[in-house]
């Protein structure tokens, strides 16, 4: 059962809170209330992660149709590898996976005083690393583009991706701040703030685009960046005002809590090195190609995390303060039966998302994206991506859940071996599909190496939590699989009598067919996932 305690003035020997409400989440050890908390949060999150991947998709529109498969929006993609590296290894799923546990530890324990000196050294550390990160980047930003990230540009092509590169920086700096906010109330249970930012920063995005695209070119869209980097900011603040954040000015290298979150994020900064490697590696070679194949692979990659999105990342979200408070209570059997029963979930609509991706996606490029400057031809190697990457969406969608299941028994050491191996594949098979393959063979290599890193983290899991309910869930896979074929078999018949007329009308009606067969079968499969599905959607 959940149990929400109000505190008002209330003394701690740790610490003081006086005139302010704080909410403190326990969680009893029944599976079924562990379970409705998740997919209750999860509710409210996949909406809002919903709307964030509607305004990110419409963001891909407008950008699209400003901007195509052009030479220009791919010195844009190539200038923000840099910039997104940073926030990845300093403050974005590095220190989010070990911050939580720990701030939620403390929550646990009632340590507030404990929990807002945690905050505050975090943030003040966060802060100068990263400025200090972006301006060496900033000024070394002419070599690492000519020589490690797009040596096969041309020299305008460099100096337009320096330049960008230099002014997406500040928004590095920003998301530092914010994501360390993100991870504070999600650790109150607190989604709504966390998982509307994204959305400010798409509209900020969208504007760029599309009021100074046509004046200013991408630098319209730089500016979208960074104003979006300044609302997402904002929102963050917002919440810990709700929630009285006591803030300081303190570094404190020597607090516990604070080694604890350097010794957890340690090995996960690595990893997150080894996943922002696969980018680079994909990005150096795709520079040497046809322009047009670093946008074309980066549309297919968005199209493919949209229902990742939707789906996957909003249920781990959801799951991750749940997984770690029954971790600190040492819950572990009911840990075991969460983690296994969030798993079915996903699974149960991630396998329909990556046969429908493949099945349907020319019709579904041509509704999302061809107008414009996105051409036929822009459809074309965007969908030719889109074949390779959409069978990895299983693989990521199963990764989002394991991962955060590790990350809860604070270790962050097993996923950061498998990840770097993952890093040699994935290097490895670039390098012998690129020459078949084109730039399909990177987004093949990005699949493949996937779905291992998947199997291998999967068994893992499993013997840290003594098992999983293997027959629930070869009886999930087994079904929806089934279920997927009565899916496939409708939209293949329509994708070929399509006469390429009334993109939106026949994109929608597929859409439509294809969630109507599969929710169909599973009725008829009895699948108790529906009734998981049906609450969420309903609400």
């Amino acid at each position: 059962m959940l149990k929400l305690y109000a505190l008002r003035n209330a003394q701690y020997a740790t610490g003081t809170v006086t005139g302010s409400y704080v909410i403190i989440v326990t969680v009893t050890v029944t599976a079924t209330s562990s379970s409705r908390q998740i997919f209750r949060a999860a509710t409210l999150v996949m909406a809002l992660f919903m709307l964030s991947r509607v305004t990110g998709l419409v963001r891909e529109m407008v950008i699209g149709a400003r901007f195509g498969t052009s030479a220009e929006l791919d010195a844009y993609l190539a200038a923000f590898r840099v910039p997104d590296l940073l926030f990845q290894l300093v403050a974005g799923g590095a220190l989010g996976s070990a911050f939580i546990p720990v701030f939620t530890g403390c929550l646990t324990r009632h340590d507030l005083r404990g929990a807002w000196r945690l905050f505050s050294a975090v943030t003040n550390l966060v802060l100068m690393i990263m400025t200090a990160l972006a301006l060496v980047a900033a000024v070394i930003a002419p070599l690492l583009v000519s020589t490690l990230l797009a040596p096969g540009f041309t020299p305008a092509q460099q100096a337009l991706t320096v330049s960008l590169m230099r002014w997406m920086l500040i928004s590095t700096v920003i998301f530092g701040v914010s994501g360390i906010m993100m991870g504070v109330l999600n650790s109150f249970q607190h989604f709504l703030l966390p998982a509307l930012s994204p959305v400010l920063y798409n509209l900020s995005i969208i504007a760029g685009a599309w009021f100074l695209g046509p004046e200013i070119g991408v630098y319209g869209l730089v500016i979208g960046v960074v104003v979006g980097a300044f609302l997402h900011l904002d929102a963050q603040i917002i919440g810990l005002w709700w929630y009285r954040a006591r803030y300081r000015l303190i570094l404190a290298i020597s607090d516990a809590n604070v080694r604890e979150v350097g010794r957890l994020m340690g090995p996960r900064v690595l990893g997150l090195a080894a996943v922002q490697l696969n980018f680079w590696v994909n990005t150096l070679l795709a520079s040497g190609l046809s322009a047009g194949s670093i946008s074309a692979l980066n549309y297919a990659w968005l199209l493919m995390l949209l229902p990742q999105g939707i789906v996957a990342q909003a249920v781990a979200t959801a799951a991750f303060p749940t997984f770690a408070a029954l971790e600190a209570r040492g819950q572990l059997v009911e840990l075991r039966k969460i983690v296994s029963q969030t798993l079915r979930a996903v699974l149960f609509l991630a396998i329909p998302a990556t046969v429908g991706l493949f099945v349907w996606r020319i019709p579904l490029i041509r509704m999302l994206l061809q107008r414009g400057e996105f051409t036929a031809t822009s459809t074309e190697l965007t969908a030719y991506a889109l074949a390779f990457y959409a069978f990895g969406l299983i693989g990521h969608s199963v990764v989002e859940i394991v991962a955060r299941a590790f990350y809860a028994l604070h270790d962050t050491r097993t996923p950061v071996l498998i990840t770097f191996g993952g890093v040699g594949l994935n290097v490895l098979l670039s390098l012998l599909l690129i020459a078949p393959l084109g730039f399909g063979g990177l987004a093949a290599a990005n699949t493949i190496t996937t779905l291992v890193e998947m199997a291998l983290m999967v068994w893992l899991v499993a013997r840290r939590l003594g098992g999983l309910e293997w027959p629930q869930l070869v009886s999930t896979v087994f079904r929806s699989m089934l279920a997927t074929a009565a899916m496939a078999l409708p939209l293949i018949w329509l994708a070929d009598r399509w006469s390429g007329e009334r993109a939106i009308l026949f994109g929608v009606l597929g859409l439509v067919v294809g969630a109507a067969s599969y929710f169909g079968a599973a009725v008829l499969l009895r699948m108790p996932e529906v009734r998981v599905a049906r609450r969420i959607f309903s609400r």
